[in-house]
């Protein structure tokens, strides 16, 4: 049989198994393994959620090892260290528990087709002090740190005496994660008071949003930003744009200018690079964030068994623009990787290429408002829609990947019991 090695259990990596175990795992016709440094999935789009305590991971994470073995492939645990493309293996590091005792020794993996879905982080652009004291908001682990200094910070602003103290929130990079991060932070701090905190409401807390940019959401059109930008002013937002950070410390965030912004609590949202040990590895072709360059069928520029997806691929479109580092991007790849090694196992040579279509974009903030514009195949032309309808539509893209991962009559059950939970549990997470 040959041997599938998917590296990624992110939106595409995950929907990428799944289709893989499902086709061919399931009917013995290949061995499909996916990897991951997690034991669990959660939607990346969702972390902001966590962090702010809104969404309990309890409820929402998927098992990596029980969806493997329901849906027809393995699962392994472990971080991707290292690859081998003239033995066709895969390095996974050893894996240690929290008292540095080896849990599994380093692992290498045999390949036929590998796939690598890593994703990407949040580029620094090497800002002097922002590895020290920034979080960055992009895997659940720095999520749940995020939450607990977030209710560390109001426990010790309900202790102050001070009524004129704030609770000081600064977020460099106003894309979708910063400005859904300000929105919910808002929706929380209204919220805490009736689960015990004491002296803490909207007013307690003052979030700081800086932007380098001329506009917030600049990978959207001009009006959708300026409705959000709206929005986010009228719950207490302060948005900074065309302001540059220099630096973060102890205090807070300084600027270009001299500017000292005042935050106990900071987070790095600006730009995304993939991790640096991709940069060159084993001879593919990199760019300047080390994203992984690839043809128009998905298979690195270099290596015809290697296929790259989600944010780790550099693919350039028709147009000479590069695909964006979304999930609908990913979710797109995945099918398209999908179809193309299926051809490739079943002895085809002709590939499907990749078309990315933008279907538009959806920003969430919050219980307050949501804005975006549906286009590409769903409309002709771009259509703004905001309110109830744009919040629907929002959580549908979620359903979208469940639906993807388990199919539409699990899913109906699980938003089932997903909505009989949010009755009967707190709204918020508290711990």
């Amino acid at each position: 049989m040959k041997k599938i090695l998917v590296i990624g259990g992110g939106a595409g990596g995950l929907e990428l198994a799944t289709q893989l175990g499902r086709k061919l795992g399931k009917k013995g016709k290949a061995s499909i393994t996916l990897v991951d440094r997690n034991k669990t999935h959660l939607w990346k789009p969702l972390l902001h959620e966590v962090a702010t305590g809104s969404l309990d991971t309890g409820i929402d994470a998927l098992s990596y090892a029980a969806h493997a073995k329901n849906q027809g492939f393995d699962f392994q645990l472990g971080n991707f260290s290292g690859l081998d493309r003239d033995t066709k293996t895969v390095t996974i590091a050893p894996l240690y528990n929290d008292c540095d005792e080896l849990l599994i020794a380093e692992r290498t993996l045999q390949y036929d087709y590998l796939v690598l879905a890593i994703g990407s982080m949040c580029n620094d652009f090497n800002t002097k002090g922002v590895k020290e004291n920034c979080i960055f908001l992009d895997s659940p682990d720095q999520a749940h740190r995020f939450h607990k200094e977030l209710l560390n910070a109001f426990l010790l602003h309900g202790a102050n005496k001070n009524k004129d103290a704030k609770v000081n929130i600064a977020i460099v990079g106003a894309g979708a994660t910063g400005v859904e991060l300000s929105a919910e932070l808002y929706n929380t701090a209204s919220q805490l008071s009736a689960y015990g905190f004491t002296n803490v409401n909207q007013e307690s807390l003052n979030v700081t949003l800086v932007e380098a940019g001329k506009s917030i959401l600049p990978a959207l059109p001009a009006r959708i930003s300026a409705a959000a930008h709206r929005e986010l002013t009228k719950i207490g937002v302060d948005v900074r744009t065309e302001t540059m950070v220099t630096e973060a410390n102890s205090q807070g965030l300084v600027t270009k200018d001299g500017e000292a912004i005042p935050a106990s609590l900071m987070v790095w949202a600006a730009g995304i690079k993939a991790p640096d040990f991709i940069k060159d590895i084993a001879g593919l072709e990199t760019n300047r964030i080390n994203q992984i360059v690839v043809k128009d069928s998905l298979q690195a520029s270099r290596d015809d068994s290697i296929f790259v997806i989600g944010d780790l691929a550099s693919c350039t479109q028709a147009d000479g623009s590069l695909v964006p580092p979304r999930a609908q991007a990913a979710h797109q790849m995945a099918t398209v990787a999908f179809k193309n090694i299926m051809t490739l196992v079943q002895g085809g040579s002709t590939l499907k290429p990749f078309v990315y279509h933008d279907h538009g974009s959806l920003v969430s903030l919050s219980s307050f408002s949501t804005v975006g514009s549906l286009m590409g195949n769903l409309t002709k032309g771009s259509m703004m829609i905001e309110g109830r309808i744009a919040r629907m539509v929002y959580i549908s893209l979620y359903r979208m990947h469940q639906i993807a991962l388990h199919g539409y009559v699990k899913t109906g059950l699980m938003m089932l019991v997903g909505s009989l939970n949010r009755v009967l549990r707190p709204t918020l997470k508290l711990h």
